[in-house]
């Protein structure tokens, strides 16, 4: 029987804007704009993975400035909206404690993806982890997915793209290689 794989992808910066003139964060569904070729990017990634996942550090909880509902509802809406343009999000795993707060769930730690992947029986070696700051790369790793930068470099990552679009096709590629 085929092993079950899994995209693991941060959310920040990947999926959707942030720090730009339009938001600085995310704190309603309104502030929510995907980056430019993400539902296209997520539709191809459905096409070769099982699973399609959304891992996100998300200390504004902690810190007050905004209640987990909320968050619970941009992160519906998000799903909602990649649905429509036919892109599938299969699960959503956020940490909501304060940075520092010394977490195993809060990346670079990778409570979040181990736990995603033995609740979806994942092999997390034939798995990726997206993600624009090396704490993604970093629990990725941990749990031995490979890693995918979006930025100019990162010296863990396995491969590096400007944006999530140019990703897929890489991690496409790479998955019928292995």
């Amino acid at each position: 029987m085929r092993q079950k794989r899994a995209v693991f992808l941060d959310r920040d910066g990947v999926i959707n804007e942030v720090l730009t003139s339009r938001v600085r964060f995310v704190n309603k569904p309104s502030q929510l704009y995907f980056l430019e070729g993400v539902p296209q990017a997520i539709r191809k990634l459905n096409q070769q993975f099982d699973y399609i996942f959304v891992v996100t550090n998300q200390g504004g909880v902690g810190l007050g400035f905004m209640k987990e509902q909320q968050l619970r509802n941009i992160h519906k809406h998000m799903i909602e909206q990649l649905a429509a343009e036919g892109a599938t999000i299969h699960d959503v795993a956020y940490c909501p404690h304060k940075p520092r707060a010394g977490c195993e769930c809060r990346k670079p730690g990778s409570k979040m993806i181990s736990d995603l992947a033995d609740k979806y029986d994942v092999d997390l070696s034939c798995s990726y982890m997206v993600g624009d700051r090396d704490t993604d790369i970093q629990a990725g790793k941990r749990v031995g997915t490979k890693g995918v930068f979006l930025g100019v470099s990162d010296p863990l990552a396995d491969a590096a793209f400007p944006d999530l679009l140019s990703a897929s096709d890489w991690i496409i590629k790479d998955t019928r290689e292995s």
